[in-house]
């Protein structure tokens, strides 16, 4: 009997073997959808804590040791929204899968690397694989669970995965690289995502495939030109801002973004229409999305190096140590979404969002080294709370006036705004770093000022991000946006 048939006959059989049948089937969905986004937003933070390990292991050098992250984050991001388009174009269960298929063998492929250039290859390719599966599985799950209460259900199963992955990756990368090695961060993907892959065979139905064409080129000039630009800021981390490869590199990269915005103007279909940018607090509030997601991943990336090398925390301890920052997230969130989103506009409860993790900043940036774990406490649960009230308001007002054929588009972009976020930003505190440690001998205290430098220029960041929030947001109250992934 073909999938179709099953969903056919529990759809239409109030007990008995139908209902099992319907039960089973939605049981396995939601494995093979919450398990996909379980991988790729625990891909994001489990590499963190086993950097030491890794670049002891293959040699990177402290400023390119961020293409670990940079590698993942750049292709998830940048071809993310081609990733929904193929989806809608090759069918989004084919996709699914193959996308899926594609992160587990470059898991699997990371594992084995025996130096930079391999695992930097497969962190790559894990990204390609994340940016074609993560958008057919919210679609898919979206369309398996159309009723209200059901899709209200399976929305906050979903919700739950994506920041309780957060913590769980940094916990279970600490307990990986101390108690096997830092390759089983990868390799741990396989048996998970073979898992993922039999249950969405068997239970994902086959979607309709709409006619169009790939806006390849967009997808190209735009990973690209973000690609160089990274690059070039990476560079000027080690070689300076007057090196000819980071003049060129951050040249070109303008060049290609340039292109890549002509190219879309003029696309029949392009892969980010340009008048979704026409509204100022729309295009405002991807920009604090960034700049949100840029401060969170720059102040992880050294301190996660800080306690391992200068408060010789072991990788265990280490994950452990950000505990108090997801929980402070997570219940933010939740108490933004109950409380303050009904009582308080967008402009105010952003504000508040962007002060308080600027403030967690600002208090991290005045600590001396080495720093006892109860004067973290404070700045990580500031900068938690921060990130936690201001997510919800800012994928509102980014999806806020969208016109429905636009929806998917708008909601790819608020993930790309995310994940480009910790990409651009990681490379813009990689330089920073690189300013007033360069030609110092390595020792914990030359670390420790770096670090300190950085996250100070992170808070910067982060109040900029207000202030924009303040003179582009109105003062409307936030409401849930609900679009059309079907």
């Amino acid at each position: 009997m073909s999938l179709s048939s099953i969903d056919r006959t529990a759809d239409s059989t109030p007990s008995g073997s139908g209902l099992r049948s319907r039960i089973n089937t939605d049981a396995l969905v939601l494995i093979a959808v919450l398990g996909c986004q379980l991988m790729v937003v625990v891909d994001a933070t489990i590499v963190n804590v086993a950097l030491p390990d890794i670049q002891r292991s293959l040699g990177f050098s402290t400023s390119n040791l961020s293409w670990v992250l940079n590698a993942y984050t750049l292709t998830f991001g940048g071809l993310l929204l081609l990733g929904a388009r193929l989806g809608d174009i090759l069918g989004r269960r084919r996709t699914f899968l193959d996308g899926l298929g594609l992160f587990v063998a470059a898991s699997a492929f990371g594992g084995l690397a025996t130096d930079s250039t391999m695992l930097l290859v497969a962190r790559a390719l894990q990204g390609v694989g994340a940016a074609i599966a993560a958008p057919a599985a919210l679609a898919l799950l979206m369309t398996r669970f159309s009723d209200g209460a059901q899709r209200t259900r399976a929305l906050a199963l979903f919700t739950a995965v994506s920041i309780g992955g957060f913590s769980l990756g940094l916990v279970s990368g600490g307990a990986l690289v101390q108690w096997l090695d830092w390759r089983w961060v990868f390799f741990v993907n396989v048996p998970i995502g073979l898992v993922v892959i039999v249950a969405g065979a068997l239970s994902l139905p086959r979607t309709t495939r709409e006619r169009g064409s790939f806006d390849l080129p967009g997808a190209v000039l735009s990973t690209a030109g973000i690609g160089l630009i990274v690059y070039g800021l990476v560079n000027a981390a080690e070689h300076g801002w007057s090196s000819t490869i980071t003049i060129i590199a951050l040249v070109a990269g303008a060049a290609l973004l340039g292109a890549f915005v002509y190219a879309e103007d003029r696309a029949h279909q392009p892969i980010t229409p340009l008048r979704l940018f026409a509204s100022t607090p729309r295009s405002a509030a991807f920009a604090g999305r960034l700049v949100m997601v840029a401060g969170f991943m720059g102040m992880m990336f050294f301190l996660t190096q800080y306690m391992q090398e200068v408060l010789h925390y072991g990788p265990l301890e280490t994950g452990l140590a950000y505990l108090p920052m997801t929980a402070a997230t997570f219940g933010a969130s939740q108490l933004s979404a109950r409380v303050l989103v009904p009582r308080l506009s967008t402009r105010t409860l952003l504000l508040i969002a962007f002060g308080a993790a600027a403030a967690g900043l600002y208090w991290l940036s005045t600590l001396d080294a080495p720093t006892p774990y109860l004067s973290l406490l404070g700045p990580f649960i500031l900068v938690g709370a921060g990130g936690g009230m201001a997510f919800l308001s800012l994928t509102t007002a980014s999806l806020r006036g969208v016109d429905p054929q636009d929806a998917g588009a708008a909601s790819g972009l608020v993930n790309t705004a995310q994940q480009l976020g910790g990409t651009v930003g990681l490379a813009i505190m990689v330089a920073v770093f690189g300013a007033p440690t360069r030609g110092m001998p390595t020792s914990t205290i030359t670390f420790a000022h770096g670090m300190t430098v950085t996250v100070l220029v992170a808070a910067i960041l982060l109040t900029a991000g207000g202030v924009l929030m303040a003179l582009t947001q109105g003062e409307a109250r936030p409401r849930p946006v609900e679009t059309s992934l079907t």
